[in-house]
């Protein structure tokens, strides 16, 4: 039973761990807290459900979404940051949260507000390993959300994009006077982040099989604590946050219920910060290359 919570725990926190390390990469190199995310979030698995509804293979119908969320995301770069950076930083958030509020309207009026079944590519398939069922959907999405965070480390570490976020994340002046094209950089890191988010809801649709157009308000919301938890900047404390906000929420449901899971998680969390207002790894940021 033990092994079961942890092995489904480690699986929902692949998904709250995508979702941190966006929220990381925006905040962690602009500064810039990005309300959009929950509907970034929403665009890569509603779409892929209404993709797959049109009749669309799902390989077409995920990568259809993504272009969708990535643009989207372009979009949010453009017309928050890029043109409301020069005044004050609030600003830009409270845009951010305007496109939130747009984007899940959209898909509102388009297609209702009813949470929608979507079937899974790998129907019921299952492995089994002793007493521990590992859905094959959560297991491919954990591998993949993994193998995509060690991908991130290396761009970040050894590529010029990941050399160019690192010198933003310091300073953007000072960026700029090296050689930086902060104006190249930032949108590539919107483009980035945001199709880390849009795949996270790819995985959540594909894990859970049910969408909605709100479904990313409370998976953001767990996101943003893993980040806090973790340390905000920490591309590996988000990854850690996720994985223990999973495994809390999980092992909460079995013990107590799940009406008491947001008290247990969000009290977890004020008592770490209480401890250690900078989280786990907050001296570990982009900036500092500790990644």
């Amino acid at each position: 039973m033990v092994a079961q919570q942890l092995v489904n725990g480690l699986m929902l926190g692949a998904i709250y761990m995508m979702v941190a390390v966006s929220f990381t990469l925006f905040f962690g190199c602009l500064n810039f807290l990005n309300f959009s995310v929950p509907a970034l979030f929403m665009l890569g698995g509603f779409l892929t459900w209404a993709f797959v509804q049109m009749g669309m293979p799902w390989v077409v119908a995920v990568l259809g979404a993504l272009a969708v969320a990535a643009v989207a995301s372009l979009i949010v770069e453009r017309l928050t940051w890029r043109i409301q950076r020069g005044g004050p930083p609030l600003i830009p958030l409270v845009s951010s949260l305007g496109f939130l509020i747009l984007f899940e309207n959209l898909v509102l009026v388009r297609w209702g507000s009813d949470a929608r079944s979507i079937p899974s590519p790998f129907g019921d398939a299952n492995i089994r390993i002793g007493e521990v069922v590992l859905g094959v959907p959560q297991l491919a999405c954990l591998v993949v959300a993994i193998g995509l965070v060690f991908g991130l480390q290396f761009l970040l570490a050894r590529s010029k994009l990941g050399r160019g976020i690192r010198s933003v994340a310091e300073s953007p002046e000072t960026a700029t006077i090296l050689g930086v094209e902060v104006n190249k950089v930032v949108p590539r890191l919107f483009l980035l982040a945001g199709l880390f988010c849009a795949l996270a809801g790819v995985m959540f649709s594909l894990s859970y099989q049910l969408v909605s157009p709100f479904m990313g308000d409370q998976v953001a919301l767990k996101g943003l604590a893993a980040m806090v938890l973790g340390g905000m900047g920490s591309v590996w404390g988000a990854v850690i946050g996720g994985l223990v906000i999973g495994l809390i929420e999980i092992f909460a449901i079995s013990a107590l219920s799940a009406d008491h899971v947001s008290v247990v998680v969000y009290g977890l969390l004020l008592a770490v910060l209480i401890v250690r207002p900078t989280g786990l790894f907050g001296d570990a940021g982009l900036g500092q290359q500790k990644l």
